[in-house]
């Protein structure tokens, strides 16, 4: 089974990276904007949960109109940056459970460290959204995604603004049952592990540390 990869084309999101990609936007204005990208991609992302037909009475007449098929989502960022993405998530899936995984990456090796872990604990019968604004080696992300799969999640999406060739290749490679929603996909990743052009450190502007 191949990964489902898209990224987003839609004139608004690109409009918004545009501006999140600046060094002088403040970090105010980047919390805000990564959110409202966020609840962007969450439209497109959720454009494949399937329908059912129910009956109901409107002020005129009975109908039968669709609903969402008894699903049941599940918004886990990756902490730090990730956090800055559910906000805007819960504004279009306002019924989600909200779970954290905290992983760090070793500044030296590149490897994801886990240091924390509170999921849902029907995680297994949800579909999950892992959340991290950037993609970049992509082992923190798979690193997410098989703590995930250890704990019983079985439908699991990922979601980040900002994507390398090298974090999408590594991830689509480790967990081809996992779709993969990209606001855009740059260029490459430069000696230090950061996506060029990119945007610097996510976690950094969100939260206005160096």
């Amino acid at each position: 089974m191949n990964s489902k990869v898209m990224v987003m084309d839609h004139p608004l999101i690109q409009h918004k990276i545009g501006i999140i990609r600046r060094q002088e936007t403040s970090s105010k204005e980047f919390r805000e904007i990564i959110g409202e990208i966020a609840m962007l991609m969450s439209y497109e992302a959720c454009r494949d949960l399937p329908l059912e037909d129910v009956d109901i009475t409107t002020p005129v007449a009975k109908a039968t109109v669709k609903q969402i098929k008894g699903k049941k989502s599940a918004i886990v960022p990756i902490l730090r940056a990730g956090l800055g993405m559910v906000e805007g998530m819960l504004a279009i899936m306002p019924a989600a459970k909200v779970g954290h995984i905290g992983l760090y990456r070793d500044p030296e090796t590149l490897e994801p460290v886990e240091y924390y872990c509170k999921l849902p604990a029907d995680i297994e019968i949800r579909d999950v959204f892992v959340t991290d604004p950037m993609l970049a080696t992509g082992g923190s992300a798979s690193a997410a995604i098989t703590l995930l799969k250890k704990h019983g999640a079985k439908k699991i999406h990922f979601m980040c603004i900002i994507g390398a060739p090298e974090g999408l290749k590594k991830l689509a490679e480790d967990h081809p049952d996992v779709d993969i929603y990209i606001g855009a996909l740059d260029d490459h990743l430069n000696d230090h592990g950061y996506i060029v052009p990119g945007l610097g450190d996510a976690g950094d502007r969100i939260f206005g540390t160096k």
